[in-house]
């Protein structure tokens, strides 16, 4: 594997990408090679969304730098096209220090922005203000309907509740006349030599295990975190007000559900998000696949790196 190489450590929320990704900078550092960890989990990017984000506290990152956590505000906006800039430049930092990169995160699309050659259409003020005041207006429905007709796969793709997407592929198709890109292009061309490593588990223990996770977020703290937050403008970030958990912890401060309705709510939700990522990861081919505690896929993903 050329010195060059991108470690992408990717999977579905709880599957166990943090440990992988520590065991394997630890078994790089037996081989004399440094590795610095770069944040691919949308949420993580901001302060102060910790418990409900599974962020790893920086005493437990076991001396492994760690990048892109902790870097916007609530109210700032995570583009995919800011994103690759931003995850691009910290690997490429990483890269000249003579360290490998380790991308961590199950946001496939961020994952993929940085891995591939992924070039985003420009944008045209007027026709974005025209699709966000139709969405401030009336809701998703009209959106969702429109890009239905316009472009079925990308309405498909995005579905019918993620109003920002929806305008944004509106405003691609309208201003390109082409079809809004979506997903995986067929032929991904590499941004650089890459070894990516499908992180898995069982249907069942991963259910399981995210059931915990979202009853220990509530134990954590996860509706004083959210309490703290909602001054500095939580909800009226366009990206951070999307975190699962969040929206449910701040409906049960305003009295809007109860903490059982929130835990429930968030639970599905996550429930769901996994099965997404699920999907989205198994088109990356050349992945290798496997679960977190398998010594058999690390040492395989050191042999790629280390020879």
């Amino acid at each position: 594997m050329p010195a060059d190489v991108v470690v992408a450590v990717v999977g579905a929320t709880g599957t166990g990408k943090t440990r992988f990704s520590l065991d394997l900078a630890g078994a790089l550092a037996a081989h004399g090679l440094a590795a610095e960890v770069v944040n691919a989990d949308a949420m993580q990017l901001y302060r102060g969304m910790d418990v409900g984000t599974a962020k790893l506290p920086a005493a437990e990152r076991r001396g492994v730098p760690h990048h892109l956590f902790d870097v916007l505000d609530v109210t700032d906006e995570a583009s995919v096209e800011w994103y690759q800039r931003e995850a691009r430049a910290a690997v490429d930092a990483v890269l000249a220090r003579g360290a490998v990169p380790v991308l961590v995160g199950g946001s496939g699309l961020y994952v993929s922005s940085v891995l591939w050659d992924f070039r985003f259409p420009g944008t045209d003020p007027v026709v974005r203000a025209r699709y966000e005041a139709l969405l401030a207006e009336r809701g998703t429905r009209p959106l969702f309907d429109l890009l239905r007709q316009r472009d079925p796969a990308a309405a498909a793709a995005i579905g019918a509740t993620n109003g920002r997407r929806l305008a944004r592929a509106l405003e691609v198709v309208e201003i390109t006349g082409e079809p809004f890109s979506v997903g995986l292009p067929d032929e991904p061309v590499p941004w650089r030599p890459a070894a990516v490593v499908h992180v898995v588990e069982d249907r069942d223990v991963l259910v399981g295990r995210l059931d915990r996770r979202v009853d220990g977020m509530w134990r954590d703290g996860l509706v004083d975190e959210v309490r703290r937050l909602l001054p500095l403008g939580l909800e009226r970030g366009v990206t951070a007000s999307r975190a699962i958990g969040y929206a449910q912890a701040a409906a049960q401060l305003r009295g809007e559900a109860t903490e059982p309705e929130a835990i429930a709510e968030t639970a599905a939700l996550t429930r769901r998000y996994a099965r997404r990522q699920v999907s989205w990861f198994r088109r990356y081919r050349g992945a290798d696949v496997g679960r977190a505690d398998d010594q058999g896929l690390l040492d395989r993903t050191l042999g790629r790196i280390a020879g």
